[in-house]
């Protein structure tokens, strides 16, 4: 579970939690494609984080850099368990 003490741990820019799931209901829907999307949690330059994502054939640094932030908070706690105090950290 990722708390906002593990958040200050971290040097900026930390890839602290990756992932592949479904573009649909049951995985991370973000066009509902059927597809497998690669993501990747973020630590960002003070204690705040975010989570992006594309299609799993793209590398995780490619992801970091050029994808899609995760916006929903259901699939944002789908890809990362956290508490309140760090999920009032991720940067929308």
């Amino acid at each position: 579970m990722l708390t906002r003490e593990m958040l200050k741990s971290m040097p900026a820019n930390t890839i602290f939690a990756t992932g592949i799931m479904l573009d649909n209901e049951d995985g991370l829907n973000m066009n509902n494609s059927n597809q497998e999307l690669r993501w990747c949690a973020v630590r960002g330059g003070i204690d705040d984080w975010a989570i992006y994502c594309h299609f799993a054939d793209k590398s995780i640094e490619w992801i970091h850099h050029y994808g899609d932030k995760i916006y929903d908070e259901y699939n944002i706690k789908r890809c990362v368990l956290c508490n309140d105090e760090a999920f009032a950290r991720y940067r929308h």
